[in-house]
């Protein structure tokens, strides 16, 4: 059993919520798994915005916060990192990350990552020949929503 509370996370708010009572944008562990060997997996929901809240993300702001994250956590975390997913609500991502569940540290990257994407000139790994729909893309975009994940920071924990 992993204890959630050790890691930083606030118990009751781990694992599946209502949607009706998310809050974001938030950080939330989803899930945390011990496997036979002993390495822990962890899922963490990146809620950028609210479920059925007719405000999803475009695909282009999606896209281009994907791409980011993705760079940016294989920076950050780069032993522990292990794949991004996109919600198909459009409204935020799920992160997945080996041996790695602290809740202050997964934080602290995510806005070195956010505040990094503010002073970037350019999406990565954008160009056609790294990407299968590089023409969706949007810098700007992609920086305003960073802004507003990062105004919220102090709450980030508080996803419900």
């Amino acid at each position: 059993m992993i204890d959630v509370e050790a890691l930083g996370w606030p118990a009751a708010l781990a694992g599946e919520l209502d949607h009706r009572r998310l809050k974001a944008p938030s950080v939330k562990l989803r899930s945390a798994r011990r496997l036979a060997g002993g390495d822990a997996i962890y899922c963490v929901d990146l809620r950028v915005r609210l479920p059925n809240a007719g405000a999803c993300l475009s695909t282009t702001e999606l896209h281009s916060l994907e791409h980011f994250l993705l760079e940016g956590l294989q920076r950050e975390l780069p032993e522990d990192f292990v794949s991004i997913g996109v919600m198909g609500c459009q409204t935020g991502f799920y992160l997945v990350f080996a041996n790695e569940g602290r809740a202050p540290v997964i934080c602290a990257a995510l806005a070195r990552i956010l505040e990094a994407m503010l002073h970037a000139t350019a999406v990565p790994y954008a160009r056609i020949d790294q990407c299968g729909h590089y023409r969706n893309h949007g810098l700007a975009a992609a920086q305003a929503v960073a802004r507003e994940i990062l105004a919220r920071r102090a709450g980030w924990l508080e996803a419900a």
